[in-house]
């Protein structure tokens, strides 16, 4: 059995194509109470884990998917903005800038062992008008976004370069590194 710990639509856009079957769970960890590690990477992991494993208990026999992102602009994490102002702030903030993004994948097997990975993405935004800023979040609504875009969509236009391993991390979940892991656990893959 693999379990999703996440009801993120955007995480199971890209879990379903990989065709198996699975179930999304909400996760049952409190983001803001982790103690941020010494290194946003890190960071990225160690919640990535402790979203899976919150999920041990009521699926015991299963792997479980736990997958976090992390967007920092020197050295400060960026979260959802919730609110289309609060969107704008920090597309102004972002505009011009160059932003990475830590995308960290773990997967809990029923043995107990944990496989994880990151992927960070170095975002390169043009620099960007207030009337531009505004005409992107009331068309694209990036409000459950950290960095305040969506790639998959229209936000691609708001960047100049993007440097990085796997394009899928930037939409929430590497999935190189997760079919990796999912084949070493013994699942078929495609």
């Amino acid at each position: 059995m693999l379990v999703l710990a996440s009801e993120s639509p955007y995480r199971r856009v890209l879990l379903d194509r990989l065709l198996l079957p699975y179930t999304a769970a909400s996760h049952k960890c409190d983001e803001r109470s982790l103690p941020v590690a010494d290194s946003l990477q890190q960071h990225a992991i160690d919640l990535a884990t402790a979203k899976a494993a919150s999920l041990r208990e009521q699926f015991p026999t299963a792997h479980i998917i736990g997958s976090d992102q992390i967007a920092e602009l020197d050295g400060h994490i960026l979260h959802k903005p919730e609110t289309e102002e609060r969107a704008i702030q920090q597309l102004g903030r972002l505009a011009g800038q160059t932003h990475n993004l830590h995308t960290a994948i773990a997967l809990h097997s029923p043995d107990g062992t944990v496989q994880t990975a990151v992927d960070v993405h170095k975002m390169h935004m043009r620099a960007l008008g207030s009337d531009e800023l505004r005409r992107y979040v009331q068309a694209d609504q990036p409000l459950d976004c950290c960095g305040s875009y969506k790639i998959e969509s229209l936000g691609i236009s708001l960047f100049e370069r993007i440097e990085g391993d796997d394009f899928t991390a930037i939409t929430g979940m590497p999935m190189l590194a997760l079919c990796q892991q999912l084949r070493s656990a013994g699942f078929s893959i495609p």
